[in-house]
């Protein structure tokens, strides 16, 4: 079983997520924006993996800016972007070592199957 951090501003989505990962018999965090993401990340349980949206308003670039300080705090850190923006490789030139892309709107299965592929 993982723990795995939730970066997503829209709350259906992010709760659709949780549920998914949870099925899935992994826990989850969840926080809306940096700053919640932050406080996790600075707390001493061991997370696994970061499920961040590549597109959150509130900065410049987004879920990169949090992976980028995620992986900061946390190195090796498991990263896994979503975005309704088509996947590119300028995309995954900011991708931190190792991330992969979920392409939304994306499916439980899919979601389920690009996390056990994170995590593996």
């Amino acid at each position: 079983m993982a723990l795995i951090l939730i970066v997503e501003d829209e709350v259906f989505i992010r709760q659709s997520a949780e549920w998914t990962i949870e099925d899935l018999g992994h826990k989850t965090l969840s926080a809306c924006d940096l700053g919640e993401a932050m406080v996790h990340l600075s707390a001493p349980a061991p997370i696994d993996a970061l499920f961040v949206d590549m597109r959150l308003d509130a900065l410049p670039f987004g879920g990169y800016d949090v992976a980028d300080q995620a992986v900061a705090l946390r190195p090796g850190l498991r990263v896994l972007y979503t975005s309704g923006t088509p996947f590119s490789q300028d995309m995954a030139s900011r991708f931190v070592a190792g991330g992969q892309f979920l392409q939304k709107p994306y499916s439980p299965e899919q979601l389920g199957a690009s996390m056990e592929q994170l995590l593996n």
